[in-house]
């Protein structure tokens, strides 16, 4: 049942390892098959190199397990609430990469200081408010997910597709599986070098135009970025 995500899923898992962000069993990534209202994750607390495409688990959008004897991801739930939330997206990633989560248990935002960041990210990279000891204590992780959600009321999520959960670290998505792991490379890239950014200027800036230009070359109506398909 859904072969060729689950062996998509598994190795976007994978290449987190691969690309040096994450260790242990910290991170998970998800795939969704909206016509069948399906998604795929890794399973709960199985370290990386042990890890099957068969291991990896469905479950419907109210979280039901429906192929698998392994538990899902803890964060589960978290997943299924930006699924439902955001309908152009097809997979999310969370991880704990080092800089990204240092901003994160800052309680910072990433502020677009560059053009690296203007490249893949239209603004700021939000930081979630601080979640409450009821929303904590009532249904975690759902909740975690409602933060998130909230964080982008007045945000385009396919332009900023990337947030920081206070306290916690980063989560993003994209309309791929794969391309939600490059998101994720690439903001620890750009949280490494803001981090260095405002430890040689403690008030670094950037010009409006040039954070336009950077963002619309790649993602705007006439993009030019890149080669003709």
């Amino acid at each position: 049942m859904l072969s060729e995500l689950k062996n998509r899923v598994h190795k976007a898992n994978l290449d987190l390892v691969k690309n040096g962000l994450v260790i242990l069993t910290w991170g998970n990534v998800s795939g969704i098959d909206r016509e069948k209202g399906l998604v795929v994750i890794k399973p709960s607390g199985i370290a990386y190199e042990n890890m099957k495409p068969e291991d990896m688990v469905i479950v419907d959008l109210d979280g039901k397990v429906i192929d698998s004897k392994l538990k899902p991801s803890s964060d589960t739930a978290i997943h299924l609430e930006l699924y439902k939330a955001f309908p152009n997206i097809g997979g999310v990633v969370h991880t704990h990469s080092t800089y990204a989560t240092a901003w994160a248990q800052a309680g910072k935002s990433i502020p677009i200081i560059g053009t690296t960041h203007a490249d893949y990210f239209s603004h700021d990279i939000p930081c979630t408010s601080d979640m409450s000891s009821a929303e904590v204590e009532k249904d975690y992780e759902k909740e975690t997910g409602n933060s998130i959600i909230k964080t982008f009321k007045n945000l385009n999520y396919e332009h900023i597709p990337a947030v920081l959960v206070r306290n916690h670290g980063p989560f993003t998505w994209a309309r791929t599986p794969e391309d939600a792991v490059y998101n994720s490379v690439v903001l620890e890239e750009v949280a490494k070098m803001a981090q260095l950014s405002f430890a040689l200027n403690p008030n670094p800036d950037m010009n409006d135009s040039l954070m336009k230009k950077h963002f619309e070359r790649k993602h705007g109506k006439d993009a030019y970025y890149g080669q003709d398909e």
